[in-house]
């Protein structure tokens, strides 16, 4: 049996524009884009494993909302089940602890980024709820 990994993604909204990380040049899924989250620990709810990871990647305190989405994904090195919640920054700026960069980007240029493929069905429905509040 594949390694199960249950995993939990901020998608963070400020002025219409949405906070995408780049994951670093080492490790699993290089380079590419995720929302910015990870693991959820024995004994933790997915919206206290988001609050502890936004504070230990990004050195800032979210309001966890509403879930988005989850998908499962099948990697190399296991499956993931990624679950996205809507949140909003409670305090702090997005610092590089883990992360090669971060960017906040308008919905309409989500899909120009090199997303990892667990976080693509999240992004698409952003982009395309985005399209249709127009």
């Amino acid at each position: 049996m594949r390694k199960q990994i249950s995993v939990v993604g901020a998608v963070i909204v400020r002025d219409g524009n949405v906070l995408c990380a780049k994951r670093g040049p080492w490790g699993s899924l290089a380079g590419h884009w995720e929302f910015p989250g990870g693991k959820v620990e024995p004994g933790e709810t997915a919206r206290s494993a988001l609050e502890r990871e936004i504070a230990e990647e990004l050195a800032c305190s979210i309001d966890v909302g509403a879930n988005l989405t989850t998908t499962i994904h099948e990697y190399d090195f296991g499956v993931v089940t990624l679950t996205t919640f809507w949140c909003r920054l409670i305090e702090g700026t997005p610092q590089l602890v883990e992360h090669a960069e971060v960017r906040w980007c308008p919905p309409s240029e989500l899909e120009s980024l090199d997303w990892a493929p667990a976080d693509v069905p999240a992004m698409r429905m952003i982009v395309e709820g985005a399209r249709c509040s127009r």
